[in-house]
């Protein structure tokens, strides 16, 4: 049972990770206009973080549990580091920086912006895709990792 739910947290964050990235957020900003658009990504996001906390610190629980009662497999432990590391973004960007970002929305809402600002929320956004895209790099891993620790010798 330990091992069904380990991987239903592993299934859950990587499939919102990459439904969220690859048809929410591109049908989202293509239909509508782009303050409307940041508008509603902009309540999205807190579910989406809560998600990736959830099923982040569930299944790093869980892969620790598996490292120590499967024995001290290399390939229980690379998913368990994969998985700590993934959570350790997820809410430096969904604490650190969503909350930046939401700060300076506007400023990409506007006509003639400032500058300074709209560099600013360049690089936020920028930053929070990228974070994004390691923690998916790093679900998948702790996926093979796991693959490989259950695949018998």
């Amino acid at each position: 049972m330990v091992l069904f739910f380990y991987l239903l947290c592993l299934a859950l964050w990587l499939g919102a990770i990459v439904f969220f990235s690859a048809f929410v957020a591109p049908v989202i900003f293509t239909r509508l206009p782009v303050a409307q658009a940041g508008t509603v990504v902009s309540v999205i996001f807190p579910r989406y973080y809560l998600l990736g906390y959830a099923c982040g610190g569930l299944g790093l629980a869980l892969a620790i549990y598996l490292a120590v009662v499967r024995g001290p497999q290399g390939w229980w432990t690379s998913a368990a580091v994969a998985l700590a590391i993934a959570l350790g973004i997820t809410l430096y960007a969904g604490i650190g920086i969503r909350p930046q970002v939401d700060a300076i929305r506007s400023v990409a809402e506007q006509t003639n912006p400032d500058p300074a600002r709209k560099a600013e929320f360049d690089r936020l956004h920028h930053l929070s895709v990228m974070l994004n895209g390691a923690v998916l790099l790093l679900d998948l891993f702790a996926l093979i990792s796991t693959a490989a620790a259950l695949t018998p010798p």
